[in-house]
């Protein structure tokens, strides 16, 4: 059973909500969710099994985060600083999934000092080529059969952020007797929409800094890439080619889930986030007493 949410918010220019649950534990596991447009909610659940502290906050401008002057992943480094000040943490173990992946993979890069290992999870470390979903019929059809709630003239933009998480659940869970669980968890979510505002008036910039893999392999913190298989919104092929340049990363791919991996496959995305943390043995791709290649 996981110990108890508390809630906190830390006071800034822009207030940062963070969802934490204490752990007799030393050990801190920072979450950092994607969208931008969501909240940490959706991460929640199996991650509160875990026996560290965890920390997950809402970036600014998102759930129930405040506001921010502008929404540039140099404010959102300093953001998550000032969390971990804030629960007097020097280093932690980081976890980022699908955008947050990206925006951990920044914060490793960019605060070394407060980074002892990093979680790409349902992300990439490599820039997604144009063409990494070509010939992937499947894709092709799930995403046909969406409706494009950001054609449509009836929709403020939080409500058009929001039936476009609905709408992407097909293309983001694999496995049929999940579905009607993550849409209880996107009933959840507060989804704003700071920043895809911010993305109609000027852009944004991303949080994906150039040559990434190089630089966190020069960093030399352990590095697990955790993928489903069947991602479509980061490909799976990404994993191997990410394998060859950080040599302390190792990989678990679950071969039954989609970009919601922690959905589709609970208990081995949380067995590998578990041992990963414990320190368990994985070596160039392959998870030691498994056959199964990444």
């Amino acid at each position: 059973m996981g110990w108890m949410w508390r809630e906190r918010r830390v006071p800034g220019e822009t207030e940062i909500f963070v969802a934490w649950q204490e752990c007799p534990q030393d050990r801190v596991l920072l979450v950092i969710h994607g969208g931008p447009d969501w909240d940490h909610s959706y991460l929640r659940d199996p991650l509160s099994e875990l026996d560290c502290r965890l920390l997950l906050p809402d970036l600014r401008g998102c759930g129930r985060s405040g506001t921010a002057p502008e929404y540039h992943p140099d404010g959102v480094m300093g953001d998550l600083v000032r969390v971990l000040d804030a629960f007097d943490v020097e280093r932690a173990d980081v976890l980022g999934h699908s955008y947050g992946g990206m925006v951990a993979q920044r914060f490793a890069i960019t605060h070394p000092e407060r980074v002892r290992s990093l979680i790409v999870s349902g992300s990439s470390v490599l820039p997604v080529p144009p063409d990494a979903f070509e010939g992937w019929a499947e894709r092709d059809e799930v995403l046909a059969g969406q409706e494009d709630p950001w054609q449509r003239g009836d929709l403020s933009l939080e409500q058009c952020v929001r039936a476009d998480a609905f709408e992407a659940a097909g293309a983001s869970i694999r496995r049929a007797a999940r579905m009607p669980g993550y849409l209880k968890r996107l009933e959840q979510v507060r989804f704003r929409a700071e920043w895809v505002r911010q993305l109609q008036v000027s852009g944004l910039v991303s949080p994906r800094l150039p040559d990434a893999a190089r630089r966190i392999a020069e960093l030399d913190i352990p590095v697990l890439l955790l993928h489903g298989r069947q991602d479509m919104t980061f490909p799976v092929g990404l994993v191997e080619p990410t394998l060859e340049l950080i040599p302390r990363a190792s990989a678990v791919v679950l071969d039954d889930a989609g970009h919601m991996l922690h959905v589709d496959e609970p208990e081995g995305y949380l067995r590998a986030v578990r041992e990963f943390l414990n320190g368990a043995a994985f070596q160039r791709g392959l998870e030691l007493g498994s056959p199964r290649p990444v």
